[in-house]
């Protein structure tokens, strides 16, 4: 997507936040290649922002944005599941796929399709035997590096 897509750009370390929103609703958050910050541009966008940074500075930040609700039932019962992860844990495709009946490759695809990754924190679901599986619908580069770097600072947490 193109800059003028986003309602602010957050810089994070080694990669970008894209905030997309409506007047009342966060419609979308995407990874981004490391760019400038990008001013937000309406009320909401400058409270993600905020929020965004202050997971940044601080993993145990709890998230409190109106997030659209879109996706089927199967994908928000999986987001809701992986939403469930405390800060600093990981469950495994399987463990996720066990907890509501389906299969882990399901799984993997609705955390694929998650809009609003770092607030539903797919990076804390990893592959079986300690692997990082994919994320974002990609299986290395650039993306498996900020789920890397996600689960290294949350990792981080003291207790």
């Amino acid at each position: 997507m193109k800059t003028n897509a986003y309602q602010a750009i957050v810089a994070a370390p080694g990669f970008s936040l894209g905030v997309q929103c409506s007047d009342d609703e966060i419609t979308g958050i995407d990874f981004l290649e490391p760019r400038p910050e990008v001013a937000a541009t309406t009320p909401l966008a400058a409270e993600a922002a905020r929020q965004l940074k202050a997971y940044i500075a601080d993993p145990k930040f709890t998230f409190g944005l109106p997030l659209r609700l879109v996706g089927t039932h199967f994908q928000r019962r999986v987001w809701e599941q992986i939403s469930a992860i405390p800060t600093g844990r990981t469950h495994t495709y399987g463990e996720v796929a066990k907890n509501i009946k389906n299969a882990p490759r399901a799984v993997g695809q609705a955390c694929g399709s998650n809009p609003y990754p770092v607030v539903v924190p797919c990076h804390r679901v990893v592959a079986t035997g300690g692997g990082l599986g994919g994320f974002a619908r990609e299986r290395g580069g650039f993306l498996l590096d900020v789920k890397r770097w996600l689960l290294t600072h949350e990792s981080s947490l003291p207790g």
